[in-house]
């Protein structure tokens, strides 16, 4: 068995990037593809496929002899970068909200995200030496995947880690598939309360998915999510309520509901903006620094660099040969999607020449800020949607000029053209963005592992290429099958059940508010005044104490629906309280055996709450296909439910659901305190 030392020499021949790792990679690629493509679209959170897709590589790769660390390490980049390019939806489905698309468009989708995600892994080609090699940020996520591919290079068994993510997975699908399949489990509990002569509720929402994603973000997000329902349900959404007066034969609940969506969300959305922006504010300096060093180190003359095999990147050839291909690419799909519109010729080509300029030279920045962010504080915790908030403002911005001296306003359809090449130029930013956020994560594992970073770079362009191809076919299919807030396919189609797309919804809302004069700009003044607020309570708690409360956090829990964030918020508390439990179980032993105790059911946790996410992701894709096919063959949207109206009305599917979301809650900590004597 090689040590660590042995992995990292110059003289090393293993394979690496292998043909059978590319054909795993892309599996895992499509697999958790799908699955943050559904998690997005219904929370706006996407989760970090790396230590999943580590675990599943190690168990299938050694039932081969000559396997080895860094074929693994090959085989989870890929995936993970192709399961973070999925977070382009954040913005994308605002081209079904606004109405200029009725579905998806294949090639368009395509080829932003392929073309978006090749540029992300480009520009950060020559950060990696002053982000990675010379720089002592702690990668949160990249450490602990290399961690566990040396865990599980050096250990016999080859299912270290799987059983949790399966277990996790299989018990999500099933539950998933009794509550949207056959409909004998509730998704979730809402008790409403009557507030003088306003109304409110307390829901519960039964996602095993959302509290494995709560597990995740922890207990300081988990807690600033709370706060922000509270504010929202037990402050804005009773006030209104008791100021205001409902319509005629409006119920209190419908009453309530419609002063949350169109009052309190776009507080929410005020509050989210001005934490965004003040989150990059506070990495300005850090930033600039690291893009500094990164332009010192790409001017160093040839023969300072060194030649070892960890330190060879992309050759300026091949980076050349992709930016160019990456660049016709954009201009392409950029003139197909204006084209249409009909303008003149000198207005098109200047507003795709102006789009793609705009989309390329924002990316490299956005490219250098989201790297140093993903190394200070994690991919996961990475402001993604700060980042698309400042994209489709400067888009929006860059867009309503050109249209203005063209004109543009004028046409019928002028302002719905100007909006959705707003968007659409905000698209290629965020897949940059979201790829620089996660490579570097990659380039980090592969550094402590004893990777070849150009072989690794050419494995995040894969995972581009292949996620590309499968984000809009899953995008078309959930929005078939469940529609979107303000687009829905069908006529009939209950708007409750809509995936909530969150950060796309915002996006769009403020590309509208930029082109239009009908956005309700006065809930969105209060909302950038409590966002101040909460973040001057944040800068003087994390100075004076050890406690947080980002105010992201608290604009999500504001603007997102309460069901969806409730288990999100039992997730993170369950997480902190089985951290408790295992120190206070092992409170006598020294101080680096509590730590590898609490590591060790971290990790476990950490899996089995990614097998919950997979699972419950995957089956409602599955089910959505169901769906399709139901529905475009004469049936219902319900095609496998198997309860009669009595039972569904009865409190029957609530108790039942609340019985075993229970009790996925009670074998998750179980899974976490297994631990052997």
């Amino acid at each position: 068995m090689k040590s660590d030392s042995e992995f990292m020499q110059h003289e090393l021949k293993l394979p690496e990037l292998t043909l059978r790792g590319m054909i795993l990679g892309a599996v895992l690629t499509i697999i958790f593809t799908a699955s943050n493509v559904y998690l997005g679209l219904k929370v706006g959170l996407t989760f970090s496929s790396a230590i999943p897709a580590a675990v599943i590589s190690m168990a299938i790769l050694k039932m081969f002899r000559d396997s080895n660390i860094l074929e693994n390490n090959m085989v989870q980049t890929q995936a993970s970068a192709a399961g973070t390019l999925s977070a382009i939806i954040f913005v994308i489905p605002g081209m079904l909200m606004i109405g200029y698309w009725q579905d998806f468009e294949f090639w368009q989708t395509l080829i932003v995200s392929a073309c978006g995600g090749c540029l992300g892994v480009l520009f950060t080609i020559p950060l990696r030496r002053a982000m990675v090699v010379h720089s002592d940020l702690p990668y949160p996520e990249g450490v602990a995947a290399a961690e566990i591919l040396k865990v599980g290079s050096s250990s016999k068994k080859s299912a270290g880690g799987l059983k949790e993510i399966v277990s996790g997975g299989i018990i999500a699908s099933i539950v998933s598939f009794l509550t949207n399949g056959f409909y004998v489990l509730a998704s979730g509990l809402s008790l409403w309360f009557p507030i003088g002569r306003g109304m409110t509720q307390f829901p519960i929402g039964y996602s095993t998915a959302l509290v494995g994603a709560g597990y995740l973000i922890g207990i300081t997000s988990g807690l600033a999510m709370l706060l922000g329902i509270l504010i929202a349900w037990a402050g804005f959404v009773p006030y209104y309520t008791i100021t205001e007066f409902a319509t005629e034969g409006q119920t209190m609940q419908a009453f309530a509901q419609s002063m949350y969506s169109e009052r309190v969300r776009l507080i929410g959305a005020g509050a989210m903006g001005v934490a965004a922006v003040w989150t990059l504010i506070t990495l300005a300096k850090p930033v600039i620094d690291g893009v500094k060093e990164s332009l010192a180190a790409v001017r160093m003359p040839q023969q300072e660099k060194s030649k070892h095999r960890m330190d060879i990147d992309m050759s300026i050839k091949s980076v050349g040969l992709v930016f160019s291909i990456v660049t016709i690419g954009l201009l392409g799909v950029f003139y197909s999607f204006v084209q249409p519109a009909n303008l003149p010729l000198n207005q098109t080509l200047t507003i795709v020449f102006v789009g793609v300029i705009v989309a390329v030279l924002m990316g490299f920045f956005v490219a250098a800020a989201c790297a140093y962010m993903a190394g200070l504080i994690g991919t996961s915790s990475s402001p993604i949607s700060g980042i698309g908030i400042l994209a489709i403002i400067i888009s929006s911005l860059m867009m309503f000029t050109l249209c203005t001296s063209f004109g543009i306003f004028d046409l019928p359809n002028g302002e719905k053209f100007a909006t959705a090449t707003a968007i659409f130029t905000t698209s290629i930013i965020l897949a940059i963005a979201c790829i620089s956020n996660d490579n570097m994560q990659d380039l980090k594992t592969g550094f402590l592992v004893g990777a070849t970073p150009y072989r690794q770079q050419i494995a995040l362009i894969l995972g581009c290429i292949v996620g590309a191809f499968v984000i809009a076919p899953v995008l078309n299919l959930l929005y078939e099958a469940y529609g979107f807030p303000g687009a829905l396919p069908r006529e009939e189609m209950d708007p409750n059940n809509a995936l909530a797309a969150p950060q796309a919804a915002l996006m769009t809302t403020i590309a509208k508010g930029i082109f239009s004069s009908q956005l309700e700009w006065n809930y969105i003044y209060i909302g950038i005044i409590l966002g101040i607020i909460l973040v001057v309570i944040n800068v003087l708690l994390t100075k004076n104490t050890s406690f947080a409360i980002p105010p992201l956090a608290v604009g999500m829990g504001i603007y997102l629906p309460p069901s969806v964030q409730t288990p999100l918020v039992i997730g993170a508390v369950i997480g902190y309280l089985l951290d408790k439990k295992i120190f206070e179980r092992f409170k006598g032993k020294n101080a680096e055996v509590i730590e590898d105790k609490l590591q060790e059911g971290k990790r476990r946790g950490t899996l089995f709450a990614s097998g919950l996410i997979v699972g419950e992701s995957l089956m409602g894709v599955l089910l959505a296909g169901v769906i399709v096919i139901s529905v475009s063959n004469g049936g219902d949207e319900m095609p496998l439910s198997i309860v009669t109206e009595e039972f569904a009305g009865s409190i029957y599917p609530e108790l039942f659901g609340l019985i075993v979301f229970v009790l996925t809650i009670v074998y998750l900590c179980k899974i976490v305190l297994s631990f052997k004597n």
